[in-house]
């Protein structure tokens, strides 16, 4: 899958792509990921590509002219070079909010050119003639798109088949659905008994059992109790797709829910 990249600020992006797992994805090629500087597309002695909105107003909105120049190229080299047609992503706070399904299909597509939008917005003629799709990470507002658009290159490189060192690491993250779509369960590593800040704390002694079945349901109840009581709607989505046993419905009821700070 090919990832072309629109954007103001491209060496944003070099320490994301030389670091971290997700290198393995980048290097290799499973997802490959080109920077598209926009200013190259400007005109004029200062390459500018922004200017003050009609009607007036504060800020400055991303001119249409210089993202259709680049856009355009961007299109035209996936043509030459053979890529296979893919959608053209915008992110902002109109979009689509990203989640673990989006996610998993992007995983499995082509791939896509995205827009990172700066300023006050973007002139809406470009995105009406040239933007597929809009996509937000949530209700705030970044300065730019480039964060957005590192999330999802990121999300979805470490779905990609190798880049993880388990390659059933993933489908323990939270949300995914051989979860049932709940949120993870708490981990812990050595020392059995950790000297912290509040005192003594010890592994949970199931964990340290060796019974398997035992550990297994201590995890599916502790996601259980975690998105009961950070994320009910994700046990309501569960209810209703016939997720849950009777088991977990018995869990669920044992829980107090009224001391968030217990968990």
């Amino acid at each position: 899958m090919r990832y072309d990249v629109i954007t103001l600020f491209p060496e944003l992006f070099a320490p994301f792509l030389q670091h971290g797992i997700n290198r393995r994805a980048f290097e290799s090629g499973l997802v490959e990921v080109r920077l598209w500087p926009l200013r190259d597309f400007a005109e004029g002695h200062y390459r500018r590509v922004d200017d003050r909105p009609f009607g007036g107003g504060p800020g400055m909105v991303m001119m249409a002219e210089p993202l259709a120049r680049c856009w355009t190229a961007v299109c035209e080299q996936r043509v030459l070079q053979g890529a296979p047609d893919a959608p053209t992503v915008l992110f902002s706070p109109l979009g689509q909010r990203i989640d673990h399904a989006l996610v998993s299909r992007e995983a499995e597509g082509p791939g896509a050119i995205l827009v990172c939008g700066r300023y006050e917005g973007i002139d809406q003629r470009f995105i009406d003639q040239c933007v597929d799709v809009q996509l937000s990470l949530g209700d705030f507002v970044l300065s730019g798109g480039e964060l957005a658009a590192m999330a999802l290159l990121d999300a979805v490189a470490r779905l990609q088949p190798g880049v993880l060192n388990d390659a059933g690491s993933h489908q323990q993250d939270s949300f995914n659905p051989s979860l049932d779509g709940l949120l993870d369960c708490p981990h812990y590593t050595r020392p059995e008994v950790w000297s912290g800040p509040g005192g003594l704390s010890a592994v949970p002694d199931v964990l340290l059992s060796g019974h398997h079945a035992q550990i297994d349901r201590w995890r599916r109840d502790q996601r259980l109790a975690q998105s009961a009581r950070w994320r009910p709607d994700l046990i309501d989505q569960a209810r209703k797709a016939g997720g849950l046993t009777p088991a977990d419905e018995r869990t669920l009821a044992s829980l107090d829910l009224t001391d968030r700070s217990k968990l």
